[in-house]
């Protein structure tokens, strides 16, 4: 998709956003905030922060920055920061994720919300993220991805010229974020109203580089898993 479909979408979105998403999006954004922010103390970005419905989740002494392209979602964040005084909040900017202005290791974590399927490349958004993120640090994202089952596929695949229409690309696929991650996966989960997105945990350490060619041993072997105790 191009920057300039995506950002007509979301100059309409901007005013019906959160009557829109809040509640469908509720439960995922919740579980990403609680990873991303559970270090006390820590510096947290979040790309997409859009009207900021997040905000106000951040807990355990967090100062949070946040990234969107949108302006029009940036003024309704600014306005909920102010609204209810989330002194935590440190920085809303207009910023391309593509090409963050942030120095190297920046952050201890990122966080990513139904945002890696608008941007035009998404590889270079997790280039960016890990370039902003310190080492070791947690990479936090939460998606819809392309479904298996046969109904929600053929639904997507109606979407999916619409895709600048709408705002974003319904038929990105695990196996096509993991590709554009190259982030050590720690935990999939499934989340909201049924199931039909993804919240994935990243630590940010490279994968290993990819096998040889004629070797069977894949760069990306994902587990799935609902907690990650050594973090924990």
């Amino acid at each position: 998709m191009s920057t300039r479909s995506i950002l007509k979408a979301y100059r309409r979105y901007a005013s019906v956003y959160d009557n829109l998403f809040d509640t469908v999006f509720a439960d995922g954004r919740r579980q990403a905030v609680e990873l991303g922010a559970r270090t006390p103390g820590s510096k947290v970005l979040e790309v997409g922060v859009g009207t900021g419905l997040s905000l106000p989740a951040y807990r355990n002494g967090c100062r949070v920055w946040g990234i969107d392209l949108s302006e029009p979602m940036l003024q309704c964040a600014r306005k909920r920061v102010e609204r209810l005084g989330l002194s935590h909040v440190e920085d809303l900017q207009v910023m391309d994720a593509e090409s963050m202005d942030f120095p190297d290791d920046s952050f201890d974590s990122v966080v990513a919300m139904y945002v890696v399927s608008v941007v035009g490349d998404p590889a270079r958004v997790f280039r960016e993220m890990s370039r902003v993120c310190k080492p070791g640090g947690d990479i936090v994202v939460v998606n819809h991805l392309a479904s298996n089952s046969w109904l929600p596929q053929a639904l997507e695949m109606c979407l999916a010229p619409l895709s600048g229409l709408i705002g974003f690309r319904s038929t990105y696929s695990l196996d096509e974020l993991l590709e554009d991650s190259r982030l050590e996966l720690v935990s999939v989960k499934d989340v909201n109203w049924f199931n039909y997105w993804r919240l994935l945990h990243f630590r940010n350490v490279p994968a290993p580089a990819p096998a040889a060619q004629g070797h069977a041993m894949s760069a990306f072997q994902p587990p799935l898993l609902e907690a990650d105790p050594e973090r924990a």
